[in-house]
C-alpha cells in the first residue's frame, strides 16, 4: 500500500481504533495488534528513517517530515515490538525492535501515556 493511497476508512473502525496489524515497514515485524491503538492527528517532526545510531546523532540539521496522522498508543506495554532510542531533549523516538529501522513514532518523557505512532512510517495487514 503507498503512502497516498493508504484510506483510513480501511484502517480505523467506528471506535477510531486499528481494525489491522500494525507492522515494521523493513522487515514486517508486527508492532501493534488490531485495536491496540487509536487514530489520532497531532503535528509532529520525525527525522527521516535510518537505523539507530544515526537517531540520537542531532548535529546540525536533521531531515526528516512533519506528520500529522498517528496511531496512538496510551501504554508501552500495549506494543507487540518496539525499541526506544537514547532521550534527544525530553523525547524518545520510537523504532522497530527488531531491525532497529526508525523513527516510527515518537514519545515524550514529561507525557507518559502518549505513544504516537506515524501511519505513514509503517505497513498495515
Amino acid at each position: 500500500m503507498d503512502k497516498e493511497g493508504t484510506d483510513r476508512c480501511d484502517l480505523v473502525s467506528e471506535d477510531g481504533k486499528n481494525t489491522k496489524s500494525v507492522l515494521c515497514q523493513r522487515c514486517g515485524s508486527k508492532v501493534l495488534c488490531p485495536g491496540m491503538a487509536v487514530f489520532a492527528e497531532n503535528e509532529l517532526f520525525l527525522p527521516s528513517m535510518r537505523k539507530k545510531s544515526g537517531l540520537s546523532n542531532t548535529e546540525g540539521s536533521v531531515d526528516g517530515d512533519t506528520l500529522t496522522a498517528h496511531w496512538l498508543v496510551d501504554d508501552m506495554f500495549s506494543f507487540e515490538n518496539v525499541g526506544f532510542t537514547k532521550d534527544v531533549g525530553r523525547i524518545k523516538y520510537l523504532i522497530c525492535a527488531d531491525c532497529e529501522i526508525g523513527p516510527i513514532g515518537w514519545h515524550c518523557l514529561d507525557d507518559k501515556k502518549k505513544f504516537y505512532v506515524a501511519l505513514d512510517r509503517v505497513n498495515h495487514e
